[in-house]
């Protein structure tokens, strides 16, 4: 899905996420800069593009339309050293401050639709630290998802800090499950980061990929045939 598609996904589903406008050039994105007066984050969209940040391709907490300007024009030769093509920027809010989480559902060819939670940000694969459940889920499964994370303590009030809203992040696993349940066309979602704080959690990036539904797998016979006359 585009990025606007995805995101209004989420807000369907009742997914708190940071006021964001994709615009279609370096003007649209100075424009909205200006409108809002507040700092935002600054995303390329380009086809193919998967790791923004590896690609150079985002960039957070630009005060001001110079620094916005500054920013999207940096990025397009970036992108065309790696061989993409720039579509447009999307702008976004800052969100607050808090704990990167990793949420998402992937459809396996034989479980039907899992969903994830993990450590998130840039190091999500590095630190390699998930748990997951088939849906549908239930609130004890994602009770106990967030809790199995060896990270977990990061949440929960690590070396005196505040405690993250735990029962937000269960929250979005639940209702991610429910979309997924609902629409089956949707093959894999991922939010990454959900922003954790104690005031709640914010999904800042999410992709989405759908497919045709599969017809149904058609089942062996039950039936035997009659006695032998």
């Amino acid at each position: 899905l585009e990025p606007a598609e995805a995101s209004a996904l989420l807000e369907l589903y009742g997914i708190v996420q940071p006021r964001l406008c994709v615009v279609a050039d370096v003007a649209g994105a100075v424009r909205v800069a200006a409108d809002w007066q507040v700092p935002v984050a600054l995303k390329a969209i380009a086809s193919g593009l998967v790791h923004r940040t590896d690609a150079g391709a985002v960039l957070t907490g630009l005060a001001g339309p110079d620094a916005v300007r500054r920013a999207a024009e940096a990025m397009a030769p970036r992108l065309r050293e790696a061989g993409l093509g720039l579509e447009g920027f999307l702008v976004q809010e800052m969100a607050a401050t808090g704990v990167e989480m990793l949420v998402g559902v992937t459809v396996d060819p034989t479980f039907g639709p899992i969903v994830a939670v993990a450590a998130g940000g840039a190091a999500t694969e590095l630190l390699g630290d998930a748990a997951v459940r088939l849906t549908p889920l239930t609130d004890r499964d994602a009770h106990e998802m967030v809790r199995e994370l060896r990270t977990f303590p990061l949440l929960d009030g690590f070396r005196g800090a505040a405690p993250c809203d735990v029962a937000a992040i269960e929250d979005v696993l639940l209702r991610l499950s429910a979309m997924v349940e609902a629409h089956e066309e949707i093959v894999e979602i991922e939010v990454n980061p959900l922003i954790v704080s104690p005031s709640g959690a914010v999904a800042v990036d999410v992709r989405a990929r759908i497919a045709a539904a599969l017809p149904p797998t058609p089942q062996p016979s039950l039936r035997t045939s009659g006695p032998r006359t």
